[in-house]
């Protein structure tokens, strides 16, 4: 990191606004064309546009959705192997997410139940489906 990079936590992305990450769970990893791509369980804030009231059995209002890192120049996970990205994804896990970090340009780390991954990619897309 350069010195005029600052860590830019999840909350501070406009891609992550009316969202809680840190009630969201990563269901799996995988790369398209160059493009990390990771599928969530989102968390929707009530300010969301598409939030709705949560049914009676349900905490929060919870969406099917995607984080996507177009792209994707690296990727490393902690006690992960080395590879090709599409076999790193592959073998990065699942659980509920804890944070999201934009360490310096094009560079970030999200971590969680699955453990600590690396990555160098372009600005996160964020897509409900």
């Amino acid at each position: 990191m350069s010195d005029g990079d600052e860590i830019i936590e999840w909350r501070q992305l406009r891609e992550f606004a009316a969202v809680d990450l840190t009630r969201s769970f990563v269901l799996s990893w995988h790369v398209e064309a160059g493009a990390l791509i990771i599928d969530i369980d989102l968390c929707l804030a009530p300010e969301h546009p598409f939030y709705e009231k949560p049914r009676p059995a349900e905490k929060v209002c919870i969406r099917p959705a995607c984080i996507e890192f177009p792209c994707c120049e690296s990727l490393r996970s902690d006690g992960g192997p080395d590879g090709e990205l599409a076999d790193i994804a592959s073998n990065c896990g699942h659980g509920a997410l804890t944070d999201l970090r934009r360490l310096s340009d094009a560079h970030y780390e999200i971590s969680g139940e699955f453990g600590t991954v690396f990555i160098d990619a372009e600005r996160p897309l964020l897509r409900l489906k």
